[in-house]
């Protein structure tokens, strides 16, 4: 047993697979649809990604509540009434009131418990973005590196995670107030799809357009090429997906094509983006120069 324990939060969107094999602890947020909360855990046990796109589609909006005080409480104590340090990797600040959360209890529950260590960081990462920082992370703790190591890693590699988004329906990003109504109107009249990355404060933003989807996700491959570092064919890179499997395997493909990729995981994005991005949205994280 690791004399620390690594948490993290759903937005990770880490499959429950990784999230075994990586030994983390993945604190579920909560998401209401149609009046009633659920729960996001790793394995989905609440609600597929499936379940919640197809009532997207149908017309229903879901609703993301971040983790409070007492929830990053509950999540920490435990480990620390065990004789184990906690070092926590929480999603963005720019998205979420989660990392300050985390972040008050970690200093609450260092006074109650002054012979333990707990750290929290905030990622200023979302989804497979946080996941890719968490996996990586998780390596190091994995190979014997210590509470103080893994976090500093964290803490200088953080704003090196790119992370690069598409949507295919405007709409979910009006709704979200992301975008205007006439932006959504007439750009989907046009096929026009935005290409967006999480800046380095954690925020969502557009960066340019591309016309048609498949450009649009020609466009997030292309930026593999522009910003990666360590080399492309050195990385592991991570692509999540909403409802697009078939178009996010295809995407994994042509990146090993063009740039010698050898290893990408897929996996959904979680409710707390598909909340506002919708079905059809697609996401490549990889680690850059900058973001």
């Amino acid at each position: 047993m690791k004399e620390y324990v690594l948490i993290t939060d759903s937005s990770c969107d880490l499959s429950d697979a990784m999230v075994k094999a990586l030994e983390l602890e993945v604190l579920p947020l909560a998401f209401t649809i149609d009046g009633k909360t659920y729960r996001n855990y790793p394995d989905n046990r609440e609600m597929s990604p499936d379940e919640l796109t197809r009532r997207q589609k149908a017309g229903s909006m879901a609703v993301t509540n971040a983790v409070n005080v007492g929830n990053a409480v509950e999540a920490i104590e435990p480990f620390l009434q065990g004789g184990r340090d906690v070092l926590v990797l929480a999603f963005s600040s720019g998205l979420s009131s989660t990392y300050s959360s985390f972040q008050i209890a970690a200093e609450e529950l260092s006074t109650k418990y002054p012979q333990r260590k707990v750290f929290a960081v905030d990622t200023l990462c979302a989804s497979l973005g946080q996941g890719l920082l968490v996996y990586l992370a998780a390596k190091l703790r994995l190979e014997g590196k210590s509470i103080e190591e893994v976090r500093d890693w964290a803490e200088a590699n953080k704003l090196h995670i790119c992370h690069w988004f598409t949507v295919n329906d405007l709409f979910f990003l009006k709704k979200g107030g992301r975008v205007s109504a006439a932006t959504a109107v007439v750009g989907t009249m046009l096929q026009i799809k935005p290409v967006m990355h999480v800046d380095n404060d954690g925020k969502l933003i557009k960066v340019s357009t591309a016309r048609g989807r498949k450009a649009s996700l020609t466009a997030l491959a292309d930026k593999i090429g522009e910003l990666a570092d360590p080399a492309p064919e050195k990385q592991v890179m991570f692509i999540s997906h909403t409802d697009s499997y078939a178009e996010a395997e295809q995407l994994a493909q042509d990146i090993k094509a063009r740039y010698g990729v050898q290893e990408i995981h897929i996996n959904h994005i979680g409710p707390v983006i598909a909340a506002h991005t919708g079905p059809g949205c697609m996401a490549v994280f990889f680690l850059g120069k900058h973001r």
